[in-house]
């Protein structure tokens, strides 16, 4: 006899197949619908040859399968577990919320995830780390499910992993292909994983590639490191004494110097937004009330 744990979806897992096909019956445990499965209820008596399909390897049946002998496959990757979750969500009987989404809509889902998780990555939170990566890779999972809706051009989150597998096996010869005589550290890792990218994509601009939705701090060192890379002289950059100028040259700079702009002024944004946060504090248990006035922040401003 076999007991096959199906996960949380629940999904079969592929080792349990051979045993699915040969079974002489196939009982519904906890969690499983038997009309789905082709199985029937757990009878008192287990017949000899029996599967059990469960999602709850702690139920009496399978409990009792397990200690005398019987074979236990599963669980699940629960990584295809989240698939199987996110296909259920959108398939008819589902959620309605998610059925209606697409890539549009989930736009700023997306945005504010990421967010969350450069956050979580900040802070040095290791459980908001854990739950942030998570909610990213709903969105993955969100869009590659819908994707592979689509009757012109379907693909699927599988289709996305074979890609990224693809992508990093080729642009990484030095792991996987016996050696590259051009990498000898991660600095000319880096700069051969650009010029397998331009032969890759056939690029004809070094600024094809560049995310111009990205934040426009991030956005003009992206532009400045380069440019940088193709030769170009610094001395090109803009100039001017405006507002915008100004932010791209100190930008690009720092971009060039090895520094990231984007998580410099991050940093002190967030901690000027903490110290506001600590006057307020200090002033309402001082007794202040109302609006804080210049010479209330200057007093309770943390030093």
């Amino acid at each position: 006899m076999t007991v096959v744990h199906l996960g949380r979806a629940p999904v079969l897992p592929a080792a349990a197949l051979p045993a699915v096909r040969s079974a002489a019956v196939v009982y519904a445990g906890v969690g499983v619908d038997a009309s789905l499965w082709g199985a029937v209820p757990v009878p008192d008596v287990l017949k000899p040859g029996a599967v059990l399909l469960t999602t709850d390897p702690s139920e009496p049946a399978a409990l009792w399968m397990a200690t005398t002998g019987s074979e236990v496959i599963g669980p699940p990757s629960p990584l295809l577990d989240a698939v199987a979750v996110m296909d259920r969500l959108r398939s008819p009987g589902g959620c309605p919320w998610d059925a209606e989404q697409d890539h549009e809509s989930l736009r700023q889902y997306l945005v504010e995830e990421t967010y969350e998780l450069l956050e979580a990555i900040e802070d040095g939170d290791r459980a908001a780390l854990r739950e942030e990566l998570g909610d990213v890779l709903l969105q993955v999972l969100f869009h590659a499910r819908i994707a592979a809706e689509d009757p012109s051009e379907p693909f699927g989150v599988d289709e996305v992993a074979g890609d990224l597998v693809a992508k990093l096996v080729g642009r990484h010869p030095h792991v996987f292909s016996g050696g590259d005589p051009k990498v000898t550290d991660a600095s000319s890792q880096q700069h051969r994983w650009e010029e397998l990218k331009q032969v890759e994509k056939q690029r004809t601009s070094s600024l094809d590639g560049v995310a111009t939705g990205q934040p426009a701090v991030a956005l003009a060192g992206k532009l400045a490191q380069r440019v940088a890379r193709a030769g170009f002289p610094v001395d090109l950059l803009p100039e001017g004494d405006d507002t915008g100028t100004t932010l791209f040259a100190v930008a690009a700079l720092a971009k060039l110097a090895g520094e990231d702009p984007e998580t410099e002024l991050r940093a002190v944004a967030r901690r000027f937004a903490s110290s506001v946060r600590a006057a307020e504090v200090s002033a309402r248990a001082a007794g202040v009330t109302g609006a804080l006035t210049a010479e209330d922040w200057r007093a309770h401003w943390p030093a």
